[in-house]
């Protein structure tokens, strides 16, 4: 059974009892503790949590999910992988442990014929939680599993909360017993690798307090009402179901293999190294392709750096492999036509995806020569040391800056004859993933802090947004917080947050900074407002300072917003729609948008794209956009099912959440996209529309600045005045200023080169004489001296290399040494060069120049034959010389 076909049963399955079907969420977590989804249950969280009314009492769903903590175990079990399917199904407050267990045990052993898995009963094992007598009763008595394959176990395997004070409860365990060629018999209490975990039911009854770790918490008591949370490892029923050995060799993923023996010339099953690489190249490319297709883009943070990570990861190992072409683009292509026929939308979008993961590809090739480099360099600073192992905080700056796993480090350094301080780098390892920990933990603890929130929610529901159509208007404060914390009331000085039952207060989101203004109580009391937020959903909370009087819960009130700001973002708002489609008219639909911010007079777009615009198209985009304006389209929003909104090509933001209904905002016949913001009415309101330029701010991702209305103005107003005065000083018209203005540039350029040329020439002049001043060290000559001051690196190198080739004999010649310093800005320089003769002697330029330059209060170092150093001291370079000659007196 195919994996497409697992997936289309299990949601027909729940669908026909009731279940209400709800699509996959985006990997891109709507949670500010998560990155990355990692659980089915994390997009109902909300639900669970009494944050938000769930839509239906029962609902199913097959979520994507990537987890990456166990990332080195990628490949070398049969398990483990960074992206995966959990199948679930979902109750909030209807059916209990009978109605999950029934379900379950009907949906797996019902045979292929009637829509179940077909799986033998007889090979399934259940695990329930040690006091869980109800859960037990129900598995013997209800469904007749024999009580010798039912099994207790403790806290740690089964009993699941969230980690932090809220929901929790017992679980019970479905496990597949795969046959004794996979290990001794016992259950899965002996050994989980014979009897595989399929589907873990969660009874969510009691509700848990603080805890110190994941088993040492206390039971506070029952929940009001009880809730199931149960997940299904799609790829783990695929092994079982397609009787394979690994989820590696199911449908989705052995094609990957297979395009990646093709590319490589490899054999999957003739050696276990070479499985494990292609094991994970086939899982991180098809994470890869997965997360790009939900608006992730490779960076250096967060879920960006997950997915340069996994990334790299993959094409080092087909580098490995023996890769020598890039291989990105057709492991893509293969990953895209699989599980293109689970998520469509990964076809609609292949074009963004392959430019997005081609374009990392590239960048890491370069990395990779980048970071061979710095290797090579640290390789011999560490010979030049006498050293033989390659110190761990340079095998960490290689994994952590350049991307290089730690085997690719350890076998590069043993081809030089290094070994690696692998202890050191597994200690900043460690470091580095006890610091995400903590931030981790820190993050988590966030929920106590939503705590009062949801309590105004609950007493005073959601609040109602009148902005569309009004700028001022009564309200009642329903919610008043100082200092963070619930309070009756507050007075003037104090910093507050007040939740009104109705307001015209934009809270921030969708790009749109928040509005500004000022809410006035019947009492005359008065409240600054600057900043409005939805800490949770639906409850807008206006954060300010009360400037008069007092505050209280209950307290009518008029709520007005600053006007002219309101204006001056809606403009911006506006204008980044009709920016976004002009861009998609010109690039194509990879240009889609992937963030913005909308605020007073100006904005900023972030888009795909592979490289930089050319200047033509944005000028070209700049005017569509403008010639817009002149048309004095009409702008207009309307409220529909999001598959209408859909069919009629509105066009939908990256890691923006959107329920059944949803807002389309229409500009004409130019624009229609899914918006929650504020716009102009028409599109004259914007005056003008100044696109400042465009840049890079992460890999396959562009930014565009903009100004709008008057900002606009003054700026081209300025730019007006500059160019009159450029005129006025070169004597010519605005449009030769360019031709005129490169040719002053040229001449610059000509005379800085005759300056240079002459300098050089002066300094060199001294070579003659320098070269006199050799004294006879023990048989070498030495060369030492202080140049004038304001001599630059280069010229400084090149007079000590001239006075080398003036002493130096050649072949059977005596050891030269030239040891030349100068001040330049402030610190003090120096380069030290040896003739052939010398460094037979053991006189190396980098050892004289790392002893010099620790003299001056610096560093330094280079190749045996010329090192450059430098330092703070710039009156240590009478001791740096005298300590120059008493190393050359002791080795020659």
């Amino acid at each position: 059974m195919e994996s497409a076909e697992i997936r289309r049963r299990w949601l027909s399955f729940f669908e026909e009892r009731g279940h209400l079907v709800v699509p996959s969420a985006s990997l891109i977590a709507d949670d500010p503790t998560l990155l990355l989804v990692p659980a089915g249950m994390v997009p109902f969280k909300p639900y669970f949590l009494g944050e938000v009314k769930p839509p239906a009492p029962r609902a199913a769903s097959v979520q994507k999910c990537v987890r990456t903590p166990d990332i080195e175990e990628v490949g070398k079990t049969t398990r483990h992988g960074t992206f995966f399917q959990m199948c679930g199904n979902f109750s909030f407050g209807d059916y209990f442990k009978e109605g999950a267990i029934t379900y379950a045990w009907e949906l797996l052993t019902s045979s292929v014929a009637d829509g179940g898995y077909g799986l033998d009963p007889e090979r399934l094992w259940i695990t329930v939680y040690l006091d869980d007598d109800e859960a037990e009763q129900i598995w013997r008595e209800k469904i007749g599993v024999p009580a010798e394959r039912i099994q207790r176990l403790g806290k740690k395997d089964n009993f699941w909360s969230m980690g932090v004070p809220g929901p929790c409860g017992p679980c019970s365990e479905i496990n597949y017993d795969r046959g004794p060629e996979f290990g001794a018999e016992g259950g899965p209490a002996v050994n989980d690798e014979r009897y595989v975990e399929i589907w873990n039911l969660v009874f969510m009854q009691y509700e848990r307090g603080e805890g110190t770790s994941k088993e040492d918490f206390e039971i506070l008591g029952d929940l009001p009402s009880k809730n199931i949370d149960t997940g299904l490892g799609l790829e783990r029923l695929a092994m079982i179901l397609q009787g394979v050995q690994n989820m590696y060799e199911t449908d989705t993923l052995r094609v990957v293999m297979d395009r990646a023996t093709e590319l490589t010339g490899v054999h999957y099953g003739a050696d276990h190294a070479t499985d494990v690489a292609l094991r994970v190249v086939a899982d991180h490319i098809r994470t890869s392709v997965m997360l790009i297709g939900d608006g992730v883009t490779p960076g250096n943070e967060g879920r960006g750096y997950v997915l340069r990570r996994i990334m790299r990861r993959a094409i080092r190992n087909m580098r490995i492999l023996g890769a020598t072409e890039p291989v990105v683009a057709e492991l893509a292509d293969v990953v895209i036509k699989t599980m293109g026929q689970q998520y469509p939308e990964l076809e609609t979008d292949r074009r963004r995806i392959e430019t997005v993961a081609v374009a990392e590809e590239a960048a890491f090739l370069k990395a990779l020569k980048g970071g061979t480099n710095i290797l090579d360099t640290a390789v011999t600073e560490t010979r030049a040391a006498g050293g033989t192992v390659l110190s761990g905080d340079k095998a960490f700056l290689l994994h952590d800056t350049w991307g290089f796993p730690i085997d690719l480090t350890l076998e590069m350094a043993a081809e030089q004859g290094l070994s690696v301080d692998e202890d050191g780098f597994r200690r900043l390892m460690k470091e580095q993933r006890d610091r995400a920990k903590a931030d981790a933990r820190a993050k988590k603890s966030g929920h106590a802090d939503l705590s009062a929130y949801r309590a105004v929610a609950d007493t005073g529901g959601v609040t109602e947004f009148t902005g569309y159509t009004a700028t001022e208007g009564e309200a009642t404060v329903v919610g008043l917080l100082v200092d963070g914390v619930p309070s009756p009331a507050a007075t003037e000085g104090d910093e507050v947050e007040i939740v009104l039952d109705r307001t015209p207060f934009y809270a921030e989101g969708g790009g749109q900074l928040a509005d500004q203004g000022r809410i006035r109580l019947d009492t005359g009391a008065v409240v600054q407002v600057r900043d409005v937020q939805q800490p949770v959903p639906g409850v807008s909370v206006h954060k300010g300072t009360v400037q008069v009087g007092e505050v209280t819960v209950g307290a009518s009130a008029y709520a007005a917003i600053d006007l002219h700001r309101r204006r001056a973002i809606a403009r911006a708002h506006s204008a980044t729609h009709l920016t976004h489609q002009a861009l998609r008219d010109a690039l194509g639909p990879t240009a889609a948008q992937a963030g913005s911010e909308n605020s007073p007079g100006r904005f900023r777009f972030d888009f795909g794209s592979p490289s930089a615009v050319p200047g033509t198209v944005l000028l070209d985009v700049e005017q569509k956009i403008n010639e817009v304006l002149a048309r004095e389209l009409d702008v207009h929003a309307e409220v529909m099912g999001i598959d209408e909104a859909k069919r009629q090509g509105a066009i939908a933001e990256f890691g923006e959440k959107y329920g059944e209904r949803v807002r389309v905002v229409t500009i004409g016949d130019f624009s229609k996209e899914l918006c929650g913001g504020t716009h102009v009415r028409n599109t004259a309101q914007l005056g003008l529309v100044k696109l400042l330029g465009e840049s890079s701010i992460g890999s396959g991702v562009r930014r565009i600045e903009a100004l709008v209305g008057v900002d606009a103005y003054n700026f081209l107003a300025k730019e007006h005045t500059v160019v009159a005065q450029l005129q006025e000083l070169v004597k010519g018209r605005s449009d030769e200023l360019p031709e005129k203005i490169s040719g002053m540039l040229a001449k610059l350029k000509d005379a800085e080169k005759e300056i240079e040329k002459f300098r050089a020439e002066k300094v060199l002049a001294a070579a003659g004489g320098l070269a006199e001043t050799a004294v006879d060290v023990r048989g070498t000559a030495l060369v030492t001296g202080q140049v004038p001051d304001g001599t630059s690196a280069d010229d400084l190198r090149r007079l000590v290399l001239d006075v080398r080739g003036r002493l130096d004999q050649g072949a059977g010649g005596r050891p030269v040494v030239v040891a030349l310093f100068t001040t330049a800005n402030g610190r003090p320089l120096t380069v030290i060069a040896t003739n052939e003769a010398a460094r037979g002697r053991g006189l190396k330029a980098g050892d004289l120049v790392r002893t010099a330059a620790k003299t001056l209060g610096g560093g330094g170092g280079g190749k045996p034959d010329v090192a450059q150093g430098g330092g703070q001291n710039p009156d240590a370079i009478g001791d740096a010389v005298a300590a120059v000659e008493r190393l050359v007196a002791d080795l020659s």
